[in-house]
């Protein structure tokens, strides 16, 4: 009995077996700062794809597959670590402040910005280990995007 606590101690966050990819955690992300004010607009589920499809250049069947799974994922996972580790794992710094700058447009898309999603982006910056700085460059990018259309 306490070979199995332990294995289950040790086991990886993503013990339900599914791999946890690139895509499917920067997409999990995107839906975590678009749920942070408990709702998800139309909005903000067309600029989920947008940012999916200019990130990993997938088509609408495969975006929406993947949005599909990440929301699931999302509802069902106990925290961002999981989905944080695999990107700051595969990608540069670079890239990891790209996923930021669509997080932050993302947060912009609807109504404005809502203090839990602003709130949800910080924490994901912190877990992306993108200081202070780059939080803020990533920030002003995305509302300059934004005014230019």
């Amino acid at each position: 009995m306490l070979a199995r606590l332990l294995e289950r101690i040790q086991a990886p966050a993503d013990e339900d077996g599914r791999e946890t990819t690139v895509e499917l955690a920067a997409a999990v992300l995107l839906i975590e700062v678009a749920w942070a004010d408990h709702q998800v607009a139309d909005a903000e589920l067309k600029a989920i794809e947008r940012a999916l499809t200019a990130v990993f250049q997938l088509d609408g069947d495969d975006v929406r597959t993947l949005i599909d799974e990440s929301r699931t994922a999302q509802r069902e996972s106990v925290g961002l670590h999981r989905f944080t580790r695999a990107i700051v794992d595969a990608w540069s710094a670079e890239q990891r402040f790209e996923l930021l700058v669509q997080l932050w447009r993302l947060a912009y898309c609807d109504a404005g910005l809502d203090k839990y999603e602003e709130a949800t982006v910080r924490k994901i910056a912190d877990l992306l280990y993108v200081d202070h700085p780059r939080f803020i460059a990533a920030k002003l990018k995305a509302k300059r995007l934004a005014a230019a259309g």
